[in-house]
């Protein structure tokens, strides 16, 4: 193991759980012994996602016959193990130390400070996604809504990628802003409009963001007796002034490249334009100065 930990070799993975097992045949002080010396033997990656895991699940537990002392020491060195790995790849193994440390308050906490000190350099709008899923699935829907607004700093998102795989997830994230109230939505549009230049992803979203009150259902399921939001005041006034010119950019973009086959496409995305344009209260002008000027 200690050999190939810093060379690529495709029967590491199976030795590493061949290793795990052997261990385990052995006994606590042994897989104790591993965990503690993890950084000799393993990548962050695997000591999280094959050592700990295995060491702290349920089978591991019953095989041992291991009694509640026990227990706490292995999940202790686990824990212990999946913050070193956490700090040392974030990328890779924030979601895992998070996952291993549920159980334990402080250790959960380290989890999530580690990941909000790498969230500005150290990983991606997708890792960031995810781990923001999971705390909104753990019951921690702030925690969620700003790993969100990280993840969404870090995305680019341009007039000609309607396909693009994060789209659900910005979607996600507007939702749950607006879910939690209009401070929230607030907060998170200026965001969204900096990053998102797609005009079906924003028309998109000032469409969800129109149809309900921010807040509506609150964190216990109580409802909340609001009005809708309007279109001429902050925040949805900047979302549909950057629908508006994300349109009118797209238009005269396609425009410089279309061809005949690309005619109904053209159209239909004119009236796609023309729905949006008509959410403002003189959108019916501002149309025709835009088909004007085309």
């Amino acid at each position: 193991m200690r050999m190939t930990l810093s060379t690529l070799n495709w029967r590491r993975r199976e030795m590493v759980r061949w290793l795990v097992t052997c261990a385990t045949e052995v006994g606590v002080y042994a897989l104790d012994s591993i965990m503690q010396n993890w950084f000799t033997l393993f990548t962050p990656t695997e000591a999280t996602s094959i050592v700990a895991t295995t060491v702290m699940s349920n089978s591991t537990i019953v095989r041992l016959h291991l009694d509640c002392h026990q227990q706490e020491k292995l999940a202790s060195s686990a824990r212990t193990l999946a913050l070193q790995c956490a700090m040392k790849d974030p990328q890779n193994c924030a979601l895992s130390a998070l996952t291993l440390c549920e159980k334990d308050h402080i250790a959960f906490e380290t989890a999530y400070q580690i990941v909000l000190d790498a969230a500005t350099t150290g990983m991606s709008y997708s890792q960031l996604f995810t781990i923001a899923r999971y705390m909104e699935h753990r019951g921690y829907p702030m925690r969620a809504y700003k790993l969100a607004t990280l993840a969404i700093t870090h995305l680019n998102l341009s007039y000609n990628q309607d396909t693009h795989p994060a789209i659900n997830d910005v979607l996600w994230a507007c939702a749950l802003s607006h879910s939690l109230g209009k401070n929230e939505l607030a907060a998170i549009m200026p965001l969204v409009v900096k990053s998102v230049k797609c005009a079906t992803v924003l028309s998109d979203i000032l469409r969800r963001c129109t149809l309900t009150t921010p807040g509506m259902v609150g964190l216990h399921g109580r409802r909340n007796s609001g009005k809708l939001m309007s279109l001429d005041k902050a925040p949805l006034r900047q979302l549909l002034d950057a629908t508006i010119g994300a349109y009118i950019n797209t238009t005269h973009s396609r425009l410089t490249h279309i061809s005949p086959r690309h005619y109904s496409e053209f159209i239909e995305f004119l009236s796609k334009a023309r729905e949006t344009f008509l959410m403002a209260h003189d959108g019916h002008i501002q149309f025709t100065q835009f088909i004007d000027n085309l």
